[in-house]
């Protein structure tokens, strides 16, 4: 999927109030090259991607956060809009097959709820790009998890830290219920070495249940069946200019630097409350 780098071209002059010509002028190219590529008659240089993107991003447009705006405003009774970030872009068919075994929830295709949220996972790799998504939810059976003892173990197995008892018949289960759907809906469990220190014996469920509260990353939605990409629709690929890749690569940082905090505190606070896994798994 390509750009829709001439519609954007079009509104950053709009928003700006620039002439093909001014804009040109600021940009360092001929104004025919802004003619041409908003016909759509050329395709648009590397070169010309990054200059439109990173200086309307410096002229604070972010232009990307207004298409989400516009997105949900155009969403159906049934739809949700969805965010993908990938590192380079997607190759041909979504292929629920071919991620990674050991993502949170084993192989499927992995979206989240918003922009910054999807940005901030791929701002570090310098051919990112996010992908907006519509997903119509009919007749799809759900497996929804929230922050607690079920979500961390099955997120344990998933990343291979919980071997040591993967034949125990609880964990089964949880496994079990893990695939017996057609997508996800769970927290972002982005700091795994608190996963790893529970199982471990290092930490309590309610402690580590606690730590992972405290990094507040979002809901994520996996999908796991044919049936249930077959609902979903990439609507849109956005361009991330280096300036714009830099903001956020920021941003993660601090929030990193919060949640590490965060843990800090929940570790002394719930201290003493739980069970240890080899207490859980008796």
């Amino acid at each position: 999927m390509e750009y829709n780098f001439s519609e954007d071209l079009k509104s950053i002059r709009e928003i700006l109030g620039f002439s093909q010509s001014e804009l040109a002028e600021k940009i360092g190219v001929e104004q025919v090259t802004i003619s041409r590529t908003e016909l759509k008659k050329t395709e648009p240089s590397a070169r010309l991607l990054e200059a439109v993107y990173s200086f309307a991003f410096d002229k604070n447009i972010k232009i990307n956060k207004l298409k989400e705006m516009f997105w949900r405003d155009d969403l159906g009774a049934n739809e949700k809009l969805l965010f993908h970030g990938a590192k380079t872009e997607i190759d041909g068919e979504i292929d629920i097959h071919k991620g990674r075994k050991n993502n949170d929830f084993g192989q499927g295709f992995y979206t989240g709820e918003s922009y910054e949220q999807a940005i901030s996972f791929v701002s570090g790799f310098g051919n990112s790009s996010v992908y907006y998504i519509r997903f119509d939810d009919r007749d799809l059976k759900c497996k929804r998890y929230e922050v607690n003892q079920e979500w961390m173990m099955t997120i344990a197995y998933y990343r291979g830290t919980l071997d040591e008892y993967k034949d125990h018949p609880a964990v089964k289960a949880l496994i079990e219920q893990s695939r017996n759907c057609d997508y996800i809906i769970a927290p972002i469990a982005d700091m795994f070495q608190i996963i790893n220190s529970f199982i471990a014996g290092d930490l309590t469920d309610e402690q580590c249940k606690h730590c992972l509260a405290a990094t507040n990353l979002g809901m994520q939605y996996i999908f796991l069946t044919e049936k249930a990409v077959s609902q979903i629709k990439l609507t849109e690929r956005c361009y991330i200019s280096n300036n714009e890749r830099e903001y956020y690569k920021n941003i993660r940082l601090e929030e990193s630097k919060l949640g590490d905090d965060k843990v800090k505190l929940a570790k002394r606070q719930y201290r003493g409350q739980g069970r240890y896994i080899d207490e859980i798994l008796s």
